[in-house]
């Protein structure tokens, strides 16, 4: 049986005594594997990479970034092999940052992770507006994706659901009785071809077809024919096209779209619909500069994640990820070292319990309910909160 986080860190607050429990920052139920923990996040992670070795699916982690300095890219670093410690098989790392540290980071992280388990740089438009006081306007940042092994990630990892703009590129000219469909390539580059995927295709009206030049067949010549008489293959209006193959829009919102490594501001929000939120849930409170916005973060767990899932952020920062995972029915825990631990996060995640409306609930009719327990490391004094909020 698994257990829960709360549990396990429980469990090494009596052993150790590292973790201690407050019960008057708690919230909600108890038990759900939910927890924010304050204090310095490398002796946290210290601490959870003795009691959940290979247990957390997914690590969010943005950290403070900007100052171009060696001790940022060191503290960076030393957290990275905790990480992959606590990763579980299957587990992915995703880190945001920005053009000035990116490179950087990415060498440093390619020697402590290994350079084979890097999967991909994503590239988020963090805004939409132009900046004219800089050579260039700068409206994007990065997210670095690792995995603890890319072969179990990308078998396990999800699919992105149909958009309208998706569905809306499948047409049906033909009248296929299997629906909508949009036609793909059918000719591959050739470097890697084998003698069986070059030979000629006749069209219905008698038309030969080779394929152009550098390029050969996707399949040999029986299995090309048994597609043709499946009335998988397009060629053309008029019967003397260039084969196409048909690809239906049944199958593929079976499996979902493959995650394209450009994210747009209008699919997962910006540093200033961000804001707004917090904006909106905090109005009388200052708030984060840059914040991520939910959406870019459900995402994230989307891809990485399932439901029941440990998630882990130890920037926990303005309480993103931990809302965004309590929404999506994963278990989280985050790590803050700041007094914005208590006063931010923590009543955050109240109003996530209550039923919070903003960010991503209307997209996973979020309503409320669960809660989350509050620890931390021991010589750390935290505030309290003066009444629930």
């Amino acid at each position: 049986m698994r257990k829960n986080a709360t549990s396990l860190i429980s469990q090494s607050s009596t052993g150790n005594g590292k973790l201690v429990y407050v019960p008057k920052l708690s919230f909600g139920t108890s038990g759900t594997g939910n927890a924010i923990l304050q204090g310095d996040n490398l002796e946290a992670l210290k601490v959870l990479a003795g009691i959940a070795p290979g247990k957390i699916r997914c690590i969010y982690i943005d950290p403070p970034y900007n100052n171009q300095e060696q001790s940022w890219l060191n503290s960076v670093t030393a957290r990275l092999e905790y990480f992959n410690e606590l990763l579980a098989e299957d587990g992915s790392l995703w880190i945001s940052i920005d053009d000035r540290e990116v490179h950087y980071l990415k060498v440093a992280a390619d020697k402590i992770l290994n350079r084979r388990n890097f999967v991909s740089t994503i590239v988020w438009q963090h805004r939409t507006t132009r900046e004219n006081r800089r050579a260039f306007s700068n409206n994007h940042e990065y997210l670095l994706v690792y995995a603890k092994n890319p072969t179990a990630f990308k078998k396990k990892r999800s699919r992105l659901e149909f958009s309208v703009e998706a569905r809306s590129r499948y047409k049906n000219p033909d009248n296929d009785r299997r629906g909508p469909w949009q036609s793909v390539s059918a000719n591959v580059q050739a470097g890697h071809g084998t003698p069986a995927q070059f030979y000629e295709i006749v069209s219905p009206n008698g038309r030969r077809h080779a394929p152009p030049n550098g390029r050969c067949w996707m399949f040999n010549s029986p299995r090309m024919r048994e597609y043709i008489q499946k009335d998988n293959v397009w060629f053309g209006r008029s019967g003397d096209g260039v084969p196409r193959l048909k690809m239906f829009l049944r199958d593929a919102e079976t499996s979902g779209l493959n995650p394209e490594t450009l994210w747009l501001a209008s699919e997962v929000g910006t540093t200033k619909s961000a804001k707004k939120h917090l904006l909106q849930m905090f109005p009388k409170q200052p708030v984060f500069d840059t914040p991520k916005p939910e959406h870019l973060i459900h995402r994230v767990l989307h891809i990485a994640t399932n439901p029941g899932d440990w998630v882990l952020d130890a920037y926990l920062g303005s309480g993103t990820t931990a809302a965004v995972a309590h929404k999506m029915g994963r278990r989280y825990i985050g790590i803050e070292k700041g007094d914005h631990a208590v006063t931010f996060c923590a009543r955050r995640l109240r109003l996530v319990i209550r039923g919070e409306a903003g960010g991503i609930s209307n997209l996973v009719q979020w309503t409320g309910g669960g809660g989350f327990d509050f620890f931390r490391l021991n010589g750390h004094s935290a505030p309290l909160l003066a009444k629930p909020s």
